[in-house]
């Protein structure tokens, strides 16, 4: 039996900063190279389209383009025009540009793909017209993975559709309007077309699939939770302890489970408004830290910290990457921007407690990974946080702050509580292992006449 060609589209791999949808493209295309696939990814890099094969890998892994900016408006009209007749990907050589740096957000590939600025004009072009855009892909996969809702359908070479399906990690922009700067009438357009064209709907809960199911009227058949998984270090590989203690010492100034953490971005769906001030009326003496970029509206969201009290700094020691961290502190406060997933790591082992009151999540990732590490986890009551946490988390009702503020002086001086909740963690973390992703994925794909040799 032949390895069936499966294609992905690279349209959250792009960026430089992890997301949880980026997460879920590389752990997606993992689990298809595991269970005997070929994998192909297809990218909208603004790179070279030309015949120069070195030209379009160097332009490929150059991340300003070759497109000058006063070219841009004109530029996205000729290539939205394009889209709606059909454009040609053109696959990307590999191996002459060294990527060694780069693969912690490479995904798992046999072939590149891309098409100069496919997304942006895909989404121009619905936004404009309410149409797809169309893609023709080499050598004709088996299946086209959306793994996010973007407005396009994938063709082979002659024109004929390809299987396309496509992931919808949750309904955010619908159920909380208010959390997310999306074109709402774009965005449901979007989505009911994909409710209206996908040979099947992928999604990562029970929650979110009811939401698509209720809210976009897909029958039931159609859509499929296969949850997700995040490869992580066993546990026994890790860092010896001691290590990790320096590092947060010399790092960030942090004791061992002498801090609470809350990871992800900053912005109005994370809660971290609410969390803040949760914390400070809690009582507690040990430091919360907040790592995570600002995003949309995060000023808000951190309106209770001083804006006076803000500096910056380069941490001392050996170079892990970290430069220009930003720390905004009121009282015991602290906000860390971005850190790579190495010292991201450590900061969850070392935590007292993962704070995660998150107000909506199609998944809820970082519970997944605190729980990994065996560190104790306080989180929501709400969407799908329950089905990743079941009984291994401290679950609250996120917008009632007096709750989050009992439970987190529980998680501070209940040692008794922590030790059950980080016992049970990683049990409940392993029903998530990247085995029972690939597992529900080859049903998934049986059901699509796609048959799988490998055995993950």
């Amino acid at each position: 039996m032949t390895s069936p060609l499966i294609a992905i589209d690279g349209y959250n791999l792009s960026l430089e900063q992890g997301t949880g949808v980026a997460t879920y493209a590389r752990g997606l295309s993992q689990r298809l190279k595991s269970l005997g696939a070929e994998v192909g990814v297809l990218y909208g890099h603004r790179s070279s389209a030309g015949k120069d094969g070195l030209l379009r890998e160097v332009t490929f892994f150059d991340p300003r383009g070759d497109l000058p900016g006063w070219r841009r408006p004109i530029d996205d009209w000729i290539r939205m025009i394009r889209l709606r007749r059909g454009v040609d990907a053109v696959q990307v050589p590999v191996g002459h540009v060294e990527t060694t740096s780069l693969n912690a957000r490479l995904p798992t590939f046999d072939r590149l793909w891309n098409v100069p600025s496919l997304y942006r004009a895909a989404v121009l072009g619905f936004g404009a017209s309410g149409r797809f855009g169309r893609v023709r892909l080499p050598a004709a996969p088996a299946v086209m993975h959306w793994t996010y809702p973007v407005p396009l359908v994938a063709e082979d070479l002659n024109g004929r559709p390809l299987r396309n399906i496509y992931t919808i990690h949750d309904l955010v922009p619908l159920r909380l309007p208010f959390t997310t700067l999306d074109n709402k009438k774009r965005y449901l357009g979007t989505v009911r077309g994909i409710a209206e064209r996908a040979d099947h709907i992928v999604t990562v809960s029970e929650a979110s699939r009811r939401d698509i199911i209720n809210l976009l009227g897909v029958p039931e058949d159609r859509v499929t939770n296969t949850y997700q998984s995040v490869d992580l270090p066993d546990r026994g590989s890790l860092k010896p302890e001691d290590q990790v203690r320096s590092e947060l010492q010399g790092f960030f100034g942090l004791g061992w489970q002498d801090y609470f953490l809350f990871f992800g971005a900053i912005e109005p769906k994370k809660n971290v408004g609410r969390l803040i001030e949760a914390y400070l009326a809690s009582g507690v003496s040990r430091p919360l830290v907040i790592c995570g970029k600002l995003a949309w509206n995060s000023h808000q969201e951190l309106g209770l910290l001083y804006e006076d009290d803000r500096r910056d700094f380069v941490p001392r020691g050996p170079i892990e990457g970290v430069q220009g961290m930003t720390r905004r502190l009121r009282d015991k406060v602290m906000l860390i921007n971005y850190v790579p997933g190495r010292l991201l790591m450590g900061l969850i082992r070392g935590a007292r407690a993962m704070l995660f009151p998150s107000l909506y999540e199609g998944f809820g990732l970082p519970v997944l990974e605190a729980m990994h590490f065996g560190t104790p986890v306080m989180t929501s009551n709400t969407s799908s946080l329950p089905e990743v946490a079941g009984d291994a988390g401290l679950k609250v009702d996120p917008y009632d702050t007096r709750a989050m503020a009992e439970a987190i002086q529980a998680l501070d001086t209940n040692d008794e509580l922590r030790a059950e909740l980080a016992a049970r963690g990683p049990r409940q973390a392993a029903t998530f292992r990247p085995s029972e992703h690939g597992r529900r994925l080859r049903e998934l794909y049986a059901r699509l006449g796609v048959q799988f040799t490998g055995e993950d």
